[in-house]
């Protein structure tokens, strides 16, 4: 009792000396500026960008300008780690947003909560990344288990298959997606053709694919990165590997980049199936206009990284109004109590974990397009179904 007092008070005390030593005005970013998740840290900074220049133009936040100050992780944890005493210590920023994947997110979680800061994660889809919070950290994406439950409903809607093979990074994201499927698939009665993790940024992966190949799986669901998820496309000809759905965990599988030639799998993209957050047909008010302006600017169409960006920016200035001072404290009370129902990324409301209810959409790439294909009720196309064989494309 007198230990867990004494860890109480410990951490008052941090909370207290945050407030007192954070600058007015700051909010500090964390995502990857360079590594091996460089492009999705660079569709992060575009969306930070945009929002802090439309929060600007509005009057900046409590009166004043509002100023970020960014921290590259380099796609890694322990840089990632690093970057909250550098924030708050030395740059005194009063909140943090980031970072960008579930590696580096979930290693920044219990510093921030050391030293008595709010974090909002735009990102990171591990569901363990809400573990350890103590009421500092809030997520504003879905996390692995809606994004294998979206993809067992397609499956039902669509017809469910005789079996699945999860092929899976082994980092904090793939391990989390991975077992989210498993769950998920197993509940839906759809049985493991098998599960196969692999290191990311292998030379090849044709033997791993050889290897799910020879179980015959009906779908097979990947959680990968780009440059894993290029790869495995293109390998995936190569072995001649034909299940009737390619299907993805979001990430590398719906970036503006991967059904492109040039920094994609190109063609081979074409037909596979992944969940996604949000898409500029998406109905929620803004969204059509948000993707025009960022194409107009940048020359490419967002996915839905940058948005994620956008919005946690908007939602983190918007907790400080709603906080009335640069308070760590009083801003993550203001984040435990924030309503916004009209964001280009749907209702923002955090439940009490600090996860926001935020709904999955299904899409395929078809003709190097994404297109929304479930649920029905926000569909701009119909399934393409089966997968064509390499053969017949």
């Amino acid at each position: 009792m007198h230990a867990r007092r004494r860890f109480v008070l410990a951490v008052a005390a941090l909370a207290l000396a945050a407030c007192q030593q954070s600058k007015p005005g700051r909010i500090g970013i964390i995502t990857a500026l360079s590594g091996s998740q460089q492009a999705f840290g660079q569709a992060h900074d575009r969306g930070y960008d945009m929002a802090l220049e439309e929060i600007n133009a509005s009057g900046g936040v409590l009166g004043k300008p509002l100023e970020i100050v960014k921290y590259d992780d380099q796609s890694k944890a322990d840089i990632a780690a690093s970057g909250v005493s550098k924030l708050v210590d030395q740059d005194k920023v009063s909140a943090l947003v980031g970072s960008y994947s579930s590696e580096s997110t979930k290693a920044i979680v219990p510093l921030v909560a050391r030293r008595g800061v709010p974090l909002l994660m735009p990102t990171a889809t591990a569901d363990n990344v809400l573990e350890n919070t103590q009421g500092w950290s809030f997520r504003l994406c879905s996390g692995a288990t809606d994004y294998s439950n979206a993809m067992v409903k397609f499956w039902k809607d669509a017809g469910v298959p005789k079996s699945v093979a999860i092929v899976y990074e082994n980092t904090n994201f793939g391990q989390a997606n991975g077992a989210a499927m498993k769950k998920a698939a197993t509940e839906a009665n759809i049985p493991i053709a098998t599960e196969e993790s692999y290191t990311a940024k292998s030379p090849s992966y044709t033997a791993m694919l050889q290897k799910v190949k020879e179980k015959s799986p009906d779908a097979i669901y990947f959680a990968s990165y780009l440059l894993d998820a290029t790869s495995l496309m293109h390998q995936s000809r190569q072995v001649d590997l034909n299940p009737r759905y390619f299907t993805a965990a979001g990430t590398g599988f719906s970036t503006a980049e991967f059904p492109t030639e040039e920094k994609g799998a190109g063609k081979d993209a074409d037909y596979t199936f992944s969940v996604t957050q949000w898409m500029p047909e998406s109905k929620w008010p803004g969204s059509a206009q948000f993707a025009e302006k960022f194409k107009a600017k940048y020359g490419v169409t967002p996915a839905y990284h940058a948005v994620q960006a956008y919005v946690a920016l908007k939602v983190m200035a918007q907790a400080v109004k709603n906080a009335g001072k640069w308070d760590p404290v009083a801003i993550r009370d203001a984040l435990k109590a924030i309503d916004m129902p009209d964001t280009i990324f749907g209702p923002v409301k955090f439940d009490a974990r600090g996860q926001n209810l935020h709904p999955v959409l299904v899409t395929q790439i078809q003709k190097g397009k994404y297109v929304i294909v479930n649920p029905k009720s926000e569909a701009t196309g119909d399934p393409i179904l089966p997968t064509p064989k390499w053969s017949e494309r």
